[in-house]
């Protein structure tokens, strides 16, 4: 590990408050910290630029904007070496928010919301299920999420 990519304690700390609350101010970040807030944006800065921290995001709540219907789909392939070209054509489905390429049972496994059961089944029948190299799909609905959060930075 380079040098640029050593991750300490303070920035352990920081990360560890930011992905709680995102939107926190740096000053009040440094405050927690015990050191300035130039330190902090600093830091941050640093932990973008060397690939730490992706991105900033609002998440939106599916069920809010109409997509109260969330599902697992184990993708089964005709044959693995297929997978790049199914994850382009799932590029093209905005309900899909995830896509992995998995071992076990599953080539891929993509996490879907939509509108409804019916909506599910119309992307199911009429758009997963008619790419080439699918041979079959098995679909989990999700009742509920009792989880969700960033991976742990600090050591418990």
């Amino acid at each position: 590990m380079s040098e640029n990519l050593q991750i300490d304690n303070l920035d352990k700390k920081i990360l560890d408050i930011i992905t709680k609350n995102a939107r926190i101010p740096y000053l009040e970040v440094a405050r927690e910290c015990g050191v300035s807030g130039a330190a902090i944006h600093q830091r941050v800065q640093r932990l973008i630029r060397i690939g730490v921290i992706r991105g900033s995001e609002f998440k939106v709540d599916p069920v809010m904007v109409g997509f109260k219907t969330c599902a697992y789909i184990g993708i089964f392939l005709d044959h693995p070496g297929h997978f790049r070209e199914v994850i382009e054509k799932f590029r093209d489905i905005p309900e899909i928010i995830e896509c992995h390429y998995t071992t076990g049972n599953y080539s891929l496994f993509i996490k879907v919301y939509t509108r409804d059961n019916e909506h599910l089944r119309m992307i199911l029948t009429d758009t997963i299920q008619n790419i080439q190299g699918i041979t079959r799909t098995e679909t989990l609905i999700s009742l509920e999420e009792s989880i969700n959060r960033q991976i742990p930075v600090l050591s418990r």
